[in-house]
């Protein structure tokens, strides 16, 4: 894809231009992140990959609301949390019905314990979402 071309569809739809290279960046944190787990022993700062991931989301993030406020020199945080859950929940919901779907036929003893597990994450989860939702009202 010509960068002309990349310049015109992210100016049609006030997105980002494609930066391969922050790809690049991700995929390495990710494969950091990874190899940590794998308890492969040389590899005891898997930290960093999540530090590394965290910046560039930041990053983005970050510049998608100045593109936004530069655009219409307000921002719309309901418009973007949309925008963010129309693009990640899909793939949220995918992995957790994966990881279901894994943990049912290979790991049937393991189901009755997941339960609790996912009902704990979802009071983490809005705790976290509450603390957020009063802050920016701050």
């Amino acid at each position: 894809m010509s960068k002309r071309l990349v310049r015109k569809r992210s100016e049609a739809h006030g997105s980002l231009p494609y930066l391969p290279g922050l790809d690049g960046l991700r995929a390495l944190a990710v494969m950091g992140v990874l190899l940590y787990h794998a308890d492969l022993g040389w590899t005891p700062g898997g930290f960093l990959g999540v530090e590394v991931f965290f910046v560039i989301s930041g990053y983005l993030i970050t510049s998608l609301l100045l593109a936004e406020w530069n655009r219409r020199g307000s921002i719309s945080f309901k418009a973007f949390w949309l925008r963010r859950a129309r693009r990640l929940l899909p793939a949220l919901f995918l992995v957790i019905a994966t990881t279901l779907a894994f943990a049912v036929v290979f790991l049937p003893q393991e189901v009755a314990g997941l339960r609790g597990r996912c009902a704990s994450s979802d009071w983490v989860r809005n705790q976290l979402v509450s603390g957020v939702q009063s802050q920016i009202l701050l």
